[in-house]
């Protein structure tokens, strides 16, 4: 067959098609630009399975240890980037959690109420503070009518008889409980927990952040 041959008869675009007609048509641009799209859809897929592999999930919690470290290869830097947002510390200096959903593995919606609750002794163990921020599902602040956008060890939360911490996370303030209230939006949210000067427990992974539990 002619390459007159092969032109007459060559695929047309469908009636109707959206797709540009070098998509449709096998040419050398064609051939490249899909595999540029092949590539990027692998090198994606891949890189989510790669990110997955470096993440630590425990109650509802994701994080990651050895964020930060100057030696870092460009997936786990980029894995990093992915999970937390922002300037990344050596785990030394902090270390990062944060969480979409509660301890049934629901999204956390601010319709429920929710309570954080660290048993007697049972804060993030560090040398500086810690602090828990709140945000909506686009990782903004939540503007709320106690300008509150976190909670932390400098907050000056109200124990438990026992010691115990319950923070309340939602939408309405706690009665009797407004100290330890963490105002949520209306929507979804996510909560960012950060440890600065973790001690050994954090570091060596031995210390578990405690789930976030619905309550109404």
């Amino acid at each position: 067959m002619t390459n007159a041959d092969e032109a007459h008869h060559s695929p047309r675009p469908p009636a109707g098609s959206r797709l540009p007609a070098f998509l449709i048509r096998r040419t050398i641009v064609s051939d490249v630009v899909q595999g540029i799209i092949a590539g990027g859809v692998l090198a994606f897929i891949t890189f989510q399975i790669i990110a997955h592999a470096y993440v630590t999930k425990v109650n509802g919690w994701t994080t990651m240890y050895g964020c930060g470290e100057p030696g870092n290869g460009i997936l786990f830097r980029a894995a990093c980037a992915q999970t937390f947002p922002g300037p990344i510390n050596v785990s030394q200096e902090a270390v990062y959690w944060t969480t979409k959903v509660d301890s049934t593995g629901q999204k956390l919606f601010g319709a429920h109420d929710y309570n954080l609750h660290f048993p007697p002794g049972g804060l993030p163990p560090n040398n500086a503070f810690w602090s828990l921020t709140m945000a909506d599902a686009r990782q903004r602040f939540v503007p709320n009518p106690i300008n509150r956008y976190s909670v932390s060890d400098r907050s000056g939360l109200v124990q438990n008889a026992d010691g115990s911490v319950d923070i309340h996370i939602q939408n309405i303030a706690p009665a009797g409980h407004e100290t330890n209230w963490l105002p949520a939006p209306s929507g979804n949210f996510i909560l960012w927990l950060r440890a600065y000067l973790p001690d050994q427990g954090i570091l060596n992974g031995t210390y578990k952040m405690p789930s976030v539990v619905e309550t109404q």
